[in-house]
């Protein structure tokens, strides 16, 4: 495969993500998502301009996993400091580790934090165990969940807390 021109990709880029913030992408069910993903990838401004120099059968997984996938990684980072916020960190909380898939930090005390999606939980919840139990000095501190339509209600936020608690998490939260 050629690589794709940088003009090209920088521009259908800066164009899905503007759109994915237009459409809370964040929040949409994997369905939706899917639909999009066939939209944008018959678009001829978006997946034709693609087939141009790319194998047209690879413009669907191109447009995902190179395009929008930067987009949510970028998109959950930014809630940094929310989630220090809400796990009660401060400045002084020195971070010397940081993880990704799932997001996540390990405090200069030894405490691991991890943040993620509310549709991603039980992958958020072991990530910050087993991070938790990598070193003997280490723990399982924290866990925010950004609510993407997936633990709005109490009943299924009871389910989480009781699995984060079973895990020894100590903290848990959600940033609506």
């Amino acid at each position: 495969m050629r690589a794709i021109p940088t003009i090209i990709r920088d521009t259908l880029r800066d164009k899905l993500w503007a759109q994915c913030d237009d459409l809370g992408w964040m929040s949409l069910p994997d369905t939706e998502r899917a639909r999009y993903y066939e939209l944008w990838t018959r678009d001829a401004s978006i997946g034709g301009q693609l087939a141009h120099v790319m194998d047209p059968r690879k413009v669907r997984v191109y447009i995902k996993d190179s395009l929008v996938k930067p987009y949510v990684r970028d998109r959950l980072s930014l809630n940094q400091a929310a989630v220090w916020r809400l796990l009660g960190l401060t400045s002084e909380d020195r971070e010397v580790h940081i993880y990704i898939k799932p997001h996540g930090s390990r405090i200069e005390d030894g405490r691991v934090i991890g943040w993620g999606r509310s549709r991603d939980w039980k992958s958020v919840l072991m990530a910050v165990f087993e991070r938790g139990r990598a070193q003997r000095s280490f723990s399982s501190f924290g866990v925010v969940l950004l609510e993407s339509g997936k633990t709005e209600t109490e009943r299924s936020r009871g389910l989480v807390r009781e699995a984060a608690q079973r895990l020894g998490i100590e903290k848990l939260a959600w940033l609506e």
